[in-house]
């Protein structure tokens, strides 16, 4: 994802004969022997040929590696100037994108800070070209992210007015120069643009979605006395993101007086409100349409138009992230009228013990939600220090190589770790996101999610049981012959109960089969959901054609390991810490399975 798509120049063929070259040609075409014999023979690394450019400059630009190093030793100047744009070699291999001649000549002393007839330090060159990677070294080797060129543009603005998806790097360079701390209110000399207005202007959506989402100000005037909100409210036909769009909005509202119908369906804080109480709302309201004495093809048609109403109301009341805030909703909701149910309708139905066993699961079920929806999942993080140091260590040894790299957080990836789309961050032994409990699951809430399951699933069973010991006593159902009529003589007697236990019996379902899969994942399989799901990715789970997992301790040990329990001395736990283990033990490398077909696993 991090990898640079610079043109690489041809490697020499060793058929070839460059006998007769003069050494500009051969450096370009990297002939080492040729060029070792011309200097031998007197020539003078640092002459300059008509262009006014040294040996280095065209070693720098074919990347030609060797010689640079062979040219140095030999007393070549670094940071010679030449050309027309009078740059150094630094430069004319940052504009051909040439990572490891970059790193090679920075280790030999390049100073990136020079610059070239335009004005353009080798960082402003890099973000005009979407060279990521090359810009991150930079930074981490001590360039100013916000240095101003001659002109007084920054490389977060030419980012945002020269790099689109389409560029060269596939990571977003403005979106790595905001995660690293660059200024979003510096404005050129010339135009009082700031790096929002040139993204704007350059019709660059992404680059506008990540300068917008991230805190930029909409509100700072260029010396044309346009504000970037005014520029994206003129541009009606540039697709703008959701989140750019709420932005837009809450610009709106602070510039006129609110209604109080702007309030219900704009305000942002309102529509969150009410998106998480709309599932208590519906579950109250169902079921009290259930228990009223409306006849029922009345009731069904009540609510068929409550679907088809909700519908329709759902963009002016919901908020607009309501696919992730509705889960979570659902899930207190529907505890909440639970409880209502248990304490006010079976309570006086049941005995003590019962009822003391609900609270105790009930309270082992909160431990563990808490646990799981605010706690630690693992997040993999680093200080900035750090992430510069990471930096330079990928590009002088592994060239940002997306298997061990996170171009989103700056971190080495752990094994076993994923970047979520959703959280944007990256989590040790990633298994997944769950909706449910709006958070990752991963090495440190793993355990609590599958106690999590496994106490819902216990108060689930005794709810029901529950309801069954309040049907028993508040209704009569003696007169009713079969499963059938008893449970539709049950919904007669108290629909409340009813409609509260379907629910239960929906999510019994939905619980217990995904308790199962985990179960089977980390036990069966030893592996997480993640790794189940996109084995074919990783390379170190691809043994001898078929996928093998090198986690797989046998059935026993996985159980042991998963929930760090020691099994009476016999099996001790794996006590690997996934947040700082980048490498897979040789020791681990195991049959997936026991069976001869281990790849039919997914």
């Amino acid at each position: 994802m991090f990898q640079e798509q610079a043109p690489q120049a041809k490697a020499p063929s060793p058929e070839a004969d460059y006998s007769n070259l003069d050494i500009v040609k051969a450096t370009q075409n990297g002939a080492l022997e040729r060029c070792k014999q011309l200097v031998e023979e007197g020539y003078d690394v640092n002459q300059r040929d008509a262009e006014n450019v040294t040996l280095l400059h065209w070693a720098a630009i074919n990347n030609r590696k060797e010689l640079i190093r062979f040219y140095i030793s030999r007393g070549a100047l670094v940071d010679a100037v030449g050309g027309d744009l009078m740059a150094t070699p630094l430069h004319w291999a940052t504009r051909a994108g040439h990572l490891g001649t970059v790193v090679l000549l920075m280790q030999h002393g390049a100073d990136s800070t020079i610059c070239d007839g335009d004005g353009l330090q080798c960082i402003h060159i890099a973000a005009q070209l979407g060279f990521a990677g090359i810009m991150a070294y930079f930074i981490a080797k001590g360039a100013d992210m916000n240095c101003q060129d001659r002109g007084g543009m920054t490389p977060l603005m030419w980012s945002a007015y020269r790099v689109t998806r389409c560029a060269s790097s596939s990571l977003d360079p403005t979106r790595m120069l905001i995660s690293l701390g660059a200024s979003t209110a510096v404005q050129d000399n010339f135009h009082g643009n700031t790096a929002l207005h040139w993204a704007i202007i350059a019709r660059n959506s992404t680059a506008v979605s990540t300068l917008t989402t991230t805190g930029s100000n909409l509100g700072i005037r260029n010396n044309a006395g346009q504000t970037p909100y005014e520029l994206l409210k003129g541009n009606r036909d540039m697709f703008l993101s959701d989140k750019v769009m709420e932005k837009i909005e809450e610009v709106d509202k602070k510039s006129r007086p609110s209604a109080l119908c702007d309030r219900i369906t704009k305000d942002k804080k309102v529509k969150m409100w009410m998106t998480a109480l709309l599932p208590a709302t519906a579950i109250y309201a169902i079921g009290q349409l259930l228990q009223s004495p409306i006849p029922i093809p009345i009731k069904c048609v009540i609510l068929l138009l409550g679907y088809v109403l909700g519908y329709f109301v759902k963009p002016y009341v919901c908020n607009d992230k309501y696919y992730t805030v509705l889960p979570l909703a659902t899930y207190f909701g529907t505890k909440f009228w639970v409880y209502v149910t248990w304490f006010v309708w079976i309570v006086p139905c049941i005995d003590f013990w019962a009822t003391s066993a609900m609270l105790i699961s009930s309270i082992l079920l909160w431990y563990n939600f808490l646990k799981v929806w605010k706690g630690d999942p693992g997040i993999v993080s680093s200080t900035r220090e750090e992430k510069f140091r990471i930096i330079v260590d990928e590009a002088e040894r592994r060239g940002f190589d997306a298997r061990s790299f996170c171009s989103s957080c700056l971190v080495h990836k752990p094994l076993r770790s994923k970047h979520c789309g959703i959280c944007d961050r990256c989590i040790a032994k990633h298994d997944h996101h769950c909706p449910w409990v709006s958070n990752c699951i991963g090495e440190k809430n793993h355990r609590h999610f599958i106690g999590y399951l496994l106490m819902l699933l216990v108060m689930i069973i005794f709810m029901i049981y529950g309801a069954v010991q309040f049907w028993g006593t508040a209704c009569d159902l003696s007169s009713s012959s079969g499963f059938f009529s008893s449970i539709l003589a049950a919904g007669q007697c108290d629909a409340w109960v009813m409609w509260i236990t379907s629910n239960c019996i929906i999510h019994a379902v939905w619980v217990s089969l995904l308790l199962g899969c985990q179960t089977y994942q980390i036990v069966i399989l030893g592996m997480t959901t993640n790794e189940r799901l996109n084995h074919w990715r990783y390379q170190h789970f691809q043994q001898g054609g078929v996928s093998r997992s090198p986690f797989h301790k046998g059935y026993f040990q996985n159980f042991v390991d998963f929930f760090g329990w020691r099994c009476f001395g016999l099996l001790q736990p794996d006590t690997t810490d996934w947040s700082k283990t980048f490498q897979v033990a040789p020791e681990a490398e195991r049959p997936l399975l026991n069976t001869k077909e281990n790849y039919q696993f997914v």
